[in-house]
């Protein structure tokens, strides 16, 4: 039989949970040492070391040293804009009329070869002041002078001279006016008993001739009045007395002409509804019909001129009777042939319609709009404001050739248009409309300088971004320069080449291919192109810069603070 041993649970039970406990209280006494230990210390980064902290701050200093000194000059080079300096305050007194006051002296010259010259010399100084009396235009000055005793054969007018009208006092029965149609000469009978004495104050010849002086160039003096009170020039200095009326007519003359250009292209067309005619003198009509005129105008306008012939030509309104809205769609600008401007120059189109269509004429009683209109649509030919004129010829229907006979009519038709088109005068002798025309444009050319200068300094004030390159200070000093020129010589040819220089430049510079194009090139685009280049790069640099500035002053601080510890010790 087995025995079995006994268990003494009493020594287990007595050793076994002193050791646990004591175990665990070691354990327990151990954490409870390392636990305040790991709370209360940080381990820190070993201190740097003075020549780490001088490197670092060389290193940033090389940045900010490389962004400063050579990226901000490249940058502000490569991107600054160039402006040229101009003269803007004096292209505004240009401008606002302040440079310049338009003034015409017009001399006029007396023949009085039946006088003796102490009468003479009282009758013109009591003209003169019948003269200025009369006029209340102070930009207008006719000035009145002696011409020297001429015999017959040296009694002509001399284109060349500048002398804007000649007076020739003839005695006679009566007082009488006549105005010659070939040359710039005015004719003036007058009896002998109308002769003032040296003692008179006045004169009724004086004041007869005065008259008959401002009635003369009452068109021209309306004319420029219109141009000045449509311009910036000082209201003391505009000439007064301009009715509406007078205002509205030359408004519509200056709507209907062309504005002024050095050159025009002629464009003589013939356009026929069937196969003939096939050809036309049109070289040898205008040689003898036109040629003339166009010589006169030559100081003026230069012209050229092509000729074409169109067969089958279909109008654009195909009624038998043409009434007054058909005009303007008469001319078939979809299928015609029609030159456009060559080279720069405006095109004036003369259109001869070989065909059997005829103009209607207006009802009568209408106002006097339609009496006007009926004036001009009665006949074969009506002219298109700014554009040219189209002349209605009837033909027999076998014609296979028109002649330089056959053109007359037409080609008269077509200078008289030429005229109106170019802004001539309507009233007085041919020669004397032409100078009135080189004083008008003198005038226009000058008032349209001086308004596109002050343009373009008011573009130029307004859009501080906008480049100006040296060009167009270069056209605003020649402009300047010929207006000043231009402003002492009005009224002569000399006047008008220099405002018509000073109108080319000043459009030159104000037209400027390179700085047109900064007009359209808005701020928000250049924050587009910076700011992807500055967040990237600019912020590192920024905040090492920061931090680096930080943490100089808490050196200088920790610094001051080990010095006071130092002093209480």
């Amino acid at each position: 039989m087995s025995s079995r041993r006994p268990i003494d649970n009493g020594t287990i039970n007595d050793t076994t949970p002193s050791k646990v406990d004591s175990a665990i209280g070691q354990n327990v006494g151990l954490a409870t040492d390392d636990a305040p230990s790991g709370t209360s210390k940080r381990k820190l980064p070993p201190p740097e070391k003075p020549s780490d902290v001088r490197r670092r701050s060389l290193v940033i200093m090389s940045f900010w040293m490389v962004v400063l000194c050579l990226g901000l000059p490249i940058w502000w080079k490569t991107t600054t804009i160039y402006r040229a300096n101009l003269p803007l305050s004096e292209m505004l007194e240009w401008a606002d009329g302040k440079a310049c006051r338009p003034v015409f002296p017009l001399r006029i010259s007396i023949q009085a070869d039946a006088l003796q010259e102490q009468e003479a010399q009282n009758l013109l100084r009591l003209t003169q002041h019948a003269l200025d009396d009369l006029n209340d235009f102070a930009g207008h000055h006719l000035r009145l002078q002696l011409s020297p005793p001429t015999s017959a054969a040296d009694n002509s007018w001399n284109k060349d001279d500048d002398t804007a009208l000649i007076i020739r006092l003839v005695p006679g029965e009566s007082t009488t006016a006549t105005l010659d149609p070939y040359s710039p000469v005015l004719d003036i009978t007058y009896p002998p008993n109308t002769i003032p004495s040296a003692t008179s104050s006045s004169s009724s010849l004086a004041t007869y001739v005065a008259s008959q002086l401002r009635s003369t160039f009452a068109e021209e003096q309306a004319i420029i009045s219109y141009l000045l009170s449509n311009n910036s020039i000082p209201s003391d200095y505009r000439p007064q007395g301009l009715t509406p009326e007078a205002a509205e007519s030359l408004s519509k003359r200056t709507t209907r002409s062309l504005k002024y250009a050095p050159t025009y292209h002629l464009t003589f067309s013939l356009f026929t509804s069937g196969p003939l005619p096939s050809s036309w003198d049109i070289e040898a009509a205008i040689d003898e019909y036109m040629k003339p005129v166009l010589d006169v105008l030559a100081p003026i306008h230069n012209f050229t001129i092509d000729t074409q012939i169109q067969l089958y030509a279909t109008p654009g309104v195909q009624n038998q009777v043409l009434n007054k809205e058909d005009l303007s769609s008469f001319v078939n600008a979809a299928e015609w042939p029609l030159s456009p401007s060559i080279g720069g120059a405006p095109t004036i189109n003369f259109i001869v319609f070989v065909g059997n269509q005829t103009i209607g004429a207006t009802p009568q009683g209408g106002d006097k709009s339609d009496n006007d209109a009926a004036a001009v649509t009665t006949s074969p030919s009506w002219l298109i404001p700014q554009w040219g004129t189209v002349y209605l010829l009837s033909l027999p229907f076998d014609t296979t050739h028109v002649s330089a006979a056959t053109l007359k009519q037409p080609l008269l038709t077509f200078t008289s248009h030429l005229l109106s088109l170019t802004g001539t005068p309507q009233s007085g002798s041919l020669p004397l409309r032409l100078s009135t025309l080189a004083r008008i444009r003198s005038a226009d050319l000058l008032l349209r300088a001086s308004s596109t200068l002050g343009s373009l300094a008011r573009l130029a004030l307004a859009l501080p971004s906008m480049s100006i390159p040296s060009s167009v200070a270069d056209g605003v000093s020649k402009t300047m320069t010929h207006l000043r020129l231009a402003c002492d010589t009005l009224g002569g040819a000399e006047g008008l080449a220099h405002a018509r220089i000073a109108e080319a430049e000043a459009e030159r510079a104000f037209f400027e291919k390179s700085m047109v194009g900064q007009l359209y090139f808005p701020d928000e685009h250049k924050l587009a192109v910076y700011l992807p280049l500055l967040g990237p790069v600019g912020v590192p640099l920024l905040m090492g810069l920061l931090n680096e500035i930080k943490a100089w002053r808490k050196r200088r601080r920790e610094k001051a603070e080990q010095g006071a510890e130092k002093k209480k010790e």
